[in-house]
């Protein structure tokens, strides 16, 4: 008896820093009973002492990859959560670099999300030892708004403070799933 391939609905929380991904994302997961993919630059960075290198950015691309395949793979609902994407890697690999590696760019036009929520920068900033630019919040609220046009990505933008923050997010959510013939 052969199993048969459901095809999952991934749903990707994004957004510049400081912004609430993390709480969003988490607050879905719980909200739709499935697995949160949580950002693996996250655990990568803690010992970077916020010193990257174009190197750095390569091993936190093939451990976001390898994390979100293995809880996709490990999920029993029909939706997943993912706490940022690749395209994190890109936007970073420019800002820092001026140059994203081939492997990067190809995946992100391979790799699909179904719906993006992108996280508004209408919250306070708080300071996190991972946290980096918190005078270019604008300026990369406009870099991830270019980067989702550019792979026609379906979005919404996410705002208000916090109870109302993640009512926004659920209804957003649910709105999408009730138009979506995947």
């Amino acid at each position: 008896m052969g199993t048969e391939s459901v095809k999952k609905i991934k749903i990707a929380v994004v957004g510049p820093e400081s912004t609430g991904k993390s709480t969003m994302a988490k607050f879905l997961a719980k909200e739709f009973n499935t697995n949160c993919v949580p950002e693996y630059a996250r655990y990568y960075c803690k010992n970077l002492n916020n010193s990257y290198t174009l190197q750095d950015e390569l091993n936190m691309f093939h451990g976001q990859l390898a994390l979100e395949d293995a809880l996709l793979d490990n999920t029993n609902n029909d939706i997943i959560i993912c706490d940022t994407t690749i395209m994190t890697v890109k936007i970073w690999s420019d800002h820092l670099f001026s140059h994203t590696p081939s492997v990067v760019i190809s995946e992100i036009n391979q790799r699909h999300y179904d719906y993006y929520l992108l996280m508004n920068i209408d919250l306070p900033w708080e300071n996190d030892p991972l946290r980096d630019f918190p005078k270019e919040r604008e300026h990369f609220m406009n870099i991830w708004k270019k980067e989702l046009d550019t792979i026609h990505a379906q979005y919404s933008i996410i705002s208000n403070l916090n109870n109302e923050r993640l009512k926004d997010g659920k209804e957003k959510v649910l709105a999408f799933l009730k138009n979506t013939h995947i």
